[in-house]
């Protein structure tokens, strides 16, 4: 079964072009040093929960979205070694080091997931 990197991150809808621009670029990285898949999905049925929800995971504002994004690797060891080698690329680093993130770093959540039912 495969490993899976899980990302929630708001976007405000006025910079959604420029996160897709950079997630598009990212996930050509990723797919190079082996990822399987890179995955950006844009929130279009979010709706608001009283105790938990996509919308209160990330403290959404008027004028967000939620993008819930995956990377998916043959294993544990793969994801491990492709992480080290994307966040060692300099063309990686030199997205993430301007200040102007089409995003709130600060609100964005992502854990590492291993699959355990695939249909």
């Amino acid at each position: 079964m495969s490993y899976v990197d899980g990302f929630v991150v708001p976007v405000p809808l006025d910079r959604l072009d420029d996160y897709l621009r950079l997630t598009r670029h990212a996930g050509e990285i990723w797919k190079e040093y082996g990822a399987l898949e890179y995955v950006e999905c844009v929130g279009d049925d979010i709706r608001p929960g009283e105790q938990t929800s996509f919308p209160l995971s990330v403290k959404l504002e008027p004028g967000e979205t939620v993008v819930f994004a995956w990377i998916r690797y043959a294993s544990r060891n793969d994801r491990d070694r492709i992480l080290t080698q994307v966040l060692e690329d300099p063309r990686f680093g030199d997205m993430m080091d301007h200040a102007d993130l089409p995003f709130d770093s600060k609100r964005l959540f992502w854990s590492g997931f291993m699959e355990r039912v695939r249909l």
